[in-house]
């Protein structure tokens, strides 16, 4: 099978083809460098079941919306 390479916001690169685990998207409330309110958002992952293998990846909620329409394979890789 082809690699499916999906950018995650933080720059790093990852083959949604091995992710095994998606989670429900989480919102908490953050601070911008400018002390503005606004709300971030995060998801985590993993290539096994495995805790170790977990990541968790904040942005906006654009940001991870595309991510996981990527790596569930709804959206062209960027």
């Amino acid at each position: 099978m082809a690699a499916r390479w999906v950018k995650l916001p933080n720059g790093n690169i990852i083959d949604a083809n091995r992710i095994a685990y998606v989670s429900k998207p989480d919102s908490y409330p953050s601070m911008d460098e400018d002390g503005n309110d606004r709300v971030e958002y995060a998801v985590t992952f993993g290539t096994a079941f495995t805790r170790d293998t977990f990541m968790t990846v904040t942005g906006g909620k654009d940001e991870i919306a595309a991510l996981i329409r990527q790596l569930i394979g709804a959206a062209p890789a960027a």
